[in-house]
């Protein structure tokens, strides 16, 4: 009796190894609350009101910290930043409605994805979460134009320079084969000659861009703004 009951539990130990090997590990919950950052979006909001039609820039840091963003598309009816620091893509699809079907955008240009990886998301998770934002976004506004701002080769995330890499070219062929989805390749311009980060674009804190980082942007980035 002892036997049979020690072989039954050794084949549920072996049943319950072998689902877990291939069973696809479940996304953590998001414990982060973004919620102060849209509330400072809304009271920016009420106080200058964005018509429809605009050009919203949403994201990560490297959005938030563009301080003269509003500025070097000074040329632009309505350009409204909305980046939030440390968010990955999966919070842009999960704050789709208060981050941008709010403004009706004509275009929107998203820089996420960064994080993303840094957190141990895959690049094929990547780019199933920027398909998910498209989706969210051209359900309720078909017509509004979307750019893929490609993931940045930072100093300090060198390591992860073979899987920016891979989410940046499943990204673009996908933003090929989709309409109004566009691809921006500012990576390639942000390497040196020995194909690593060009240091002088990045503040200390090597995450982040300097002045001629975004200078750099600027310049990548203006002519699929319209």
């Amino acid at each position: 009796m002892k036997f049979m009951i020690a072989l039954i539990a050794a084949a549920l130990l072996s049943a319950t190894a072998s689902a877990s090997a291939v069973a696809p590990a479940a996304q953590p919950p998001t414990s982060r609350s973004w919620d102060d950052a849209f509330a400072a979006f809304a009271a920016d909001d009420a106080i200058h009101p964005h018509p429809p039609g605009g050009v919203l820039f949403v994201g990560s840091s490297s959005i938030r910290l563009w301080s003269d963003l509003e500025d070097q598309f000074a040329n632009l009816p309505v350009v409204i930043k909305r980046g939030f620091g440390g968010s990955q893509l999966s919070d842009c699809v999960g704050n789709l409605s208060r981050l941008v079907l709010r403004y009706r955008p004509r275009t929107v240009l998203v820089y996420a994805g960064d994080n993303d990886l840094a957190a141990g998301s895959a690049p094929s998770e990547v780019l199933r979460r920027f398909a998910a934002f498209v989706d969210g976004v051209h359900a309720t506004l078909p017509a509004t134009r979307i750019a893929y701002i490609s993931i940045k080769p930072s100093p300090a995330r060198e390591r992860l320079l073979p899987r920016i890499r891979s989410a940046n070219e499943l990204i673009r062929d996908y933003a090929e084969r989709e309409d109004n989805v566009d691809y921006i390749d500012v990576f390639t311009p942000m390497l040196d000659a020995a194909g690593g980060p060009r240091r002088e674009l990045f503040r200390k804190d090597a995450p982040h861009l300097n002045a001629a980082g975004y200078a750099l942007w600027k310049r990548v980035i203006g002519p699929h703004v319209y």
